[in-house]
């Protein structure tokens, strides 16, 4: 038997968690990138150990994995900005003694998945962006690309990668501006 317990973040406390994100973005600052993505592989590790982990956290483990391959793939060029913004959650999301320290049994996560969705709901076109470059760079090396001149590959691929980069800059634009509205 299930039990659906649900609450409602409002603006005040969504600010509390970006703040918390914020701090997390000033330590990423100073910190390298490739021990940063270690760090966030060791936590999914040893959560994993934890098994079966509450559903609100497992379900955020796939995006969280998503999101680390989106920040080591060297075709993507992933912009600065978004590069920060993931290297912050991963910062806060590796850091065992944040809001809730992660020991607490069931709820030790729930900032953290807060956290990732916050991440993921702002960075929704660049994903979908990414989601489509995968597709697009899988169906060209499994066509014609295994055939063709590396050099012409990776022009094709810059090709598209650009045109991803400018839609997503594109729909978050928009995004924003509708928010103000």
């Amino acid at each position: 038997m299930s039990m659906k317990i649900s609450f409602e973040l409002s603006d005040r406390d969504l600010n509390f968690f970006r703040k918390a994100l914020k701090q997390s973005r000033e330590a990423v600052r100073d910190a390298e990138e490739s021990e940063i993505v270690e760090a966030i592989n060791d936590v999914l590790v040893e959560i994993r150990k934890n098994e079966p982990l509450p559903d609100f956290v497992g379900k955020r483990i796939p995006e969280l994995e998503s999101m680390i391959g989106m920040l080591a793939d060297e075709e993507w060029h992933l912009p600065e900005a978004d590069r920060e913004r993931l290297l912050a959650a991963f910062v806060y999301f590796a850091d065992p003694e944040d809001i809730l320290p992660d020991d607490i049994p069931v709820i030790g996560y729930l900032d953290d998945v807060i956290i990732i969705e916050l991440v993921v709901r702002e960075l929704h076109h660049v994903r979908i962006a990414y989601e489509d470059f995968c597709q697009f760079r899988e169906d060209f090396d499994s066509g014609k690309g295994k055939d063709i001149d590396p050099a012409i590959r990776r022009d094709r691929i810059d090709r598209r990668r650009q045109q991803l980069h400018q839609r997503m800059q594109r729909r978050s634009a928009q995004q924003k501006k509708s928010k103000l509205w």
